[in-house]
């Protein structure tokens, strides 16, 4: 998660990237194939993401009134725990809403109830990403424009920004009610360099654990905090400790780099095997105390951030024959009216390169089969999606998943929004068979 935030926060070549800390940018269309900060993104939700620094002071995000069926706002640190402070399904979104950021390092302030704001939310890191997801309705005119500009309206405020008025802060405060924004290059100098993840465990490794826990909160009472700790102690990083790369202590970088490469390959083997998916779905993206640390690893290889069951559950498909997905070849999913995902909110179908997780590039920028993203029931209320070189006359384009030929593994993953559970319980993922 330290790079998929300062990703978000600090990469310029990030469609979605904010340009610096307490930066809010939302984009009013769903995401294309540019978008490879983060693996398995969705195309099926606009995003708003605001990248918050509470080592100061406070920050509160606002938010307007949405007219929208799924509405979660996600908030992850460095820890890569997934907390769902407001969300539709909780009864969030329908008025105008207020909510506090603060960590226990964030100085002048220890959580006390404040008018004028909703909830205050003690982060477990002071660098997190807080993201938007809201559904469009892209085939209703009045409900998307009223959503686009209800997710560009959101905005972000220190405390004594919102208080807005010099009386709201004495003299002997803490809390400064000037703010500097700091230029992007101010910003990234903050941090260690971000890259990809192996790059990270190669180079970096030390430093960047350094940074890591000197900005993370540690309950000493939840044994994977502890086990971490006791892990990275023997490597001089302790919270509170000054990365000094004279003293740092050596590690084989390449040999690290090797172990997470391992790790990765093995997980991405295990959502092609359908018990163990079934087995973990409802068990990812959860607070801490509420996740393995085990399943928190393979996340960080499959997908890092989603949201949790009651929020949206992610099937991933898998093949008659049980191979993975080729672009030699073509694929379709057939679902009958009784066969459609059960879910409250709407579902879509994702296509991804299967090393990356990212969007596969097409010149008709289609990447999902969903409401959103576009879809066509047939008279009988069933759906044929078909993920091919070509697209059959007998496909609506709506439901073509387009692919470039070439020995590219792939796989799909449904989504479904505000899912109802007990109809899941009794409901078959589609199979995903191969055009011969």
């Amino acid at each position: 998660m330290f790079n998929v935030n300062n990703k978000f926060a600090l990469d310029e070549s990030n469609p979605l990237a904010t340009g610096g800390y307490n930066q809010y940018h939302a984009n009013t269309t769903l995401a294309d194939h540019t978008l490879k900060a983060i693996a398995r993104p969705n195309n099926d939700t606009l995003y708003g993401v605001a990248m918050v620094d509470v080592t100061e002071q406070p920050v509160i995000m606002q938010f307007p009134a949405f007219d929208s069926n799924y509405v979660s706002l996600m908030v992850t640190a460095y820890d890569h725990y997934v907390n769902i402070p407001m969300s539709v399904s909780q009864g969030d979104f329908s008025e105008p809403a207020n909510i506090l950021f603060y960590s226990e390092r964030t100085p002048g302030y220890d959580g006390a109830p404040i008018e004028g704001i909703d909830q205050v939310f003690e982060v477990s890191g002071d660098f997190i990403s807080a993201a938007l997801r809201v559904m469009p309705h892209m085939v209703e005119p009045d409900r998307l424009a009223a959503n686009q500009a209800a997710i560009t309206s959101v905005s972000l405020k220190t405390l004594p920004e919102f208080l807005d008025k010099q009386s709201a802060v004495t003299a002997s405060s803490p809390l400064d009610v000037t703010t500097n924004p700091l230029s992007l290059e101010e910003d990234k100098a903050r941090f260690p360099n971000f890259g990809s993840d192996f790059e990270i465990f190669e180079q970096r490794f030390v430093e960047v654990m350094q940074f890591v826990v000197n900005h993370t909160t540690f309950d000493a009472n939840d044994a994977a905090d502890q086990a971490l700790l006791k892990a990275l102690a023997p490597l001089g990083v302790k919270p509170g400790n000054i990365f000094d790369a004279k003293d740092a202590a050596a590690i084989d970088g390449v040999a690290l780099r090797k172990a997470a490469q391992r790790f990765a390959t093995s997980s991405l083997a295990k959502i092609g095997d359908a018990q163990f998916v079934a087995n973990n779905l409802d068990d990812i993206f959860l607070p801490k105390g509420e996740i393995s640390p085990e399943l928190l690893a393979l996340l960080s290889v499959v997908g890092p951030i989603g949201v949790p069951a009651q929020e949206a559950l992610y099937p991933q498909l898998i093949t008659e024959d049980k191979q993975v997905m080729n672009a030699m070849n073509d694929y379709e999913i057939v679902m009958t009216a009784d066969e459609l995902p059960p879910a409250k909110a709407f579902w879509s179908l994702t296509l991804y390169d299967l090393e990356n997780g990212f969007f596969i590039p097409n010149e008709q920028k289609k990447y999902s089969v969903g409401e959103n993203a576009g879809y066509k029931l047939d008279e009988n209320g069933g759906i044929r999606i078909v993920v091919s070189a070509e697209r059959p006359e007998d496909v609506p384009v709506e439901n073509w998943l387009p692919i470039q030929r070439g020995d590219i593994d792939m796989n799909t993953q449904m989504r479904l929004y505000i899912p109802d559970l007990d109809k899941y319980e009794n409901w078959s993922t589609p199979t995903v068979r191969r055009i011969k």
